[in-house]
């Protein structure tokens, strides 16, 4: 089988010799996936489209239709690439919403695109500056602004595992944020993009 042709192989799998097919499989599938995993940039996606890919190769030669002669690497690529298409065709009509009426593009907001590298610096450099602030902070204010918002704790587990009252949780926990706030400002560090 090795030594065949790819349509070669077609032939002898449209005359029911499925051990050709095994060989067009293996010798184009990674080919393939990869071409189609660089497109849709998602693993499942890309699963789905490749499966549905050879799903009409088998189809079309089955049913007789394949005329591609010699050029079978590049109808199996054109049958992916349309696949692709009708993919992001289907993404592109159920994600429509209209903003007509809102009287501007809501959907043109930061937080909607997709990250840069310079937004992963920027909260790179934004994470680093929080965990110098709150090295300088007292014991018992730190203590409590962990918990909080690096363990998801509530007040009242803050309050348990301190020893304190809720009331004195909250403090220094507000105590804490003011203290960041200020020490920002005296070393003029921007804690937001």
């Amino acid at each position: 089988m090795k030594t065949l042709t790819d349509d070669m192989l077609v032939a002898s799998y449209a005359q029911g010799n499925n051990e050709a097919f095994d060989e067009l499989l293996a010798r184009h599938q990674a080919r393939i996936f990869n071409y189609i995993l660089m497109m849709v940039k998602d693993e499942d996606v890309a699963n789905d489209i490749f499966q549905d890919t050879f799903a009409k190769v088998v189809t079309t030669i089955k049913q007789g239709r394949y005329t591609e002669s010699g050029r079978f690497a590049a109808w199996l690529t054109r049958i992916a690439r349309n696949l692709i298409i009708d993919v992001f065709r289907q993404e592109k009509s159920q994600a429509k919403v209209s903003t007509d009426d809102a009287g501007v593009d809501i959907l043109n907001r930061r937080e909607l695109s997709g990250g840069t590298v310079e937004d992963e610096i920027v909260d790179m450099q934004i994470r680093d500056d929080v965990r110098s602030l709150l090295s300088r902070l007292p014991d018992n204010q730190r203590e409590v602004l962990v918990m909080r918002y690096y363990k998801n704790l509530s007040f009242k587990e803050i309050a348990a595992t301190t020893g304190v009252s809720i009331n004195t949780a909250l403090g220094r926990v507000r105590y804490a944020i003011l203290n960041m706030r200020r020490m920002a400002g005296e070393y003029n560090i921007e804690l937001t993009r």
